[in-house]
């Protein structure tokens, strides 16, 4: 927000207060109406099976809109939630892709006893290997929200899942340890995410030649993000794309409509160069 380094003292910590409570006020609405999906995304999807064919999935059947004739096919996306979360979070994002032309998206949901970042990665691998022999696409897209993230990254970097996915998208995603998970590091998942975690170091190691295209979505009003620029990927070895997002938190940005429409670009983009925008405000 550089117009604000424009205003007095005074003003500017008013605007940001302001921009503080709308945001929390939003984030409130987010977890009531979450709460109230949450029951219809605890049992695991089932998709159905698919019949690839070597110009495409076949969209001859369902409810998702067919593609125009000629139009590319889009990579297969999986969403991923957070700690304690199912895949009832994706609800408008999945809405929103598939009314712009994604015809595979699929969630997976892990369990809230998995202990491990790593071993939810290998989960995360045994499914994309499946949803690649189903649909017959080579590569897929991942969008991980918060430990989804998290957990993507760990398999494309440390388990070759460089090889499958073409684009992971985090939002709001602690890539460098956030310090607010000290607070409940009972769980031990949590405890991975603190910051100087072994996982956090491992994903600090080198990764020359990772295929994947990372695009991080993170929030200045992220108050599980200590410090908020933790949500930022910062790795000399990756290609990635940073999107700072100015005026919500946490929980909306999974599904607030001007992430989402980020969110398409990103999935839309077809060359590992391609960029988007670095920064907007939702506010």
């Amino acid at each position: 927000m550089p117009f604000l380094q424009l205003l007095p003292p005074c003003l500017r910590r008013a605007w940001v207060s302001a921009a503080l409570l709308r945001a929390t006020a939003l984030e409130l609405a987010v977890l009531a109406g979450h709460l109230v999906l949450y029951p219809s995304g605890v049992a695991p999807e089932h998709p159905a099976p698919e019949h690839p064919t070597p110009e495409g999935p076949d969209v001859s059947s369902g409810d998702t809109p067919q593609l125009p004739t000629g139009a590319p096919a889009r990579r297969p996306v999986v969403l991923l939630h957070g700690f304690i979360d199912n895949r009832s979070v994706f609800v408008l994002l999945r809405r929103s892709l598939s009314r712009h032309g994604w015809r595979h998206l699929e969630s997976l949901n892990y369990s809230p006893l998995t202990c491990d970042i790593r071993a939810a990665a290998e989960l995360l691998g045994r499914h994309v290997e499946k949803i690649s022999a189903r649909t017959g696409q080579p590569r897929v897209d991942i969008v991980g929200h918060s430990l989804g993230g998290l957990i993507a990254r760990y398999y494309v970097q440390r388990l070759g899942g460089d090889a499958r996915v073409h684009t992971l998208v985090t939002l709001g995603t602690p890539h460098a340890g956030t310090r607010s998970a000290h607070l409940v590091s009972a769980h031990p998942i949590v405890r991975q995410m603190c910051p100087g975690s072994a996982v956090v170091e491992e994903l600090r190691s080198p990764a020359p030649g990772c295929r994947t295209r990372f695009v991080s979505f993170w929030s200045d009003l992220d108050t599980l993000m200590v410090p908020v620029e933790t949500a930022r990927i910062d790795h000399p070895d990756l290609h990635v794309q940073n999107v700072r997002v100015s005026g919500i938190g946490h929980l909306a940005l999974p599904v607030h409509p001007a992430v989402a429409a980020g969110i398409r670009e990103a999935l839309a983009a077809r060359e590992e160069t391609a960029e988007g925008p670095t920064a907007f405000s939702v506010a």
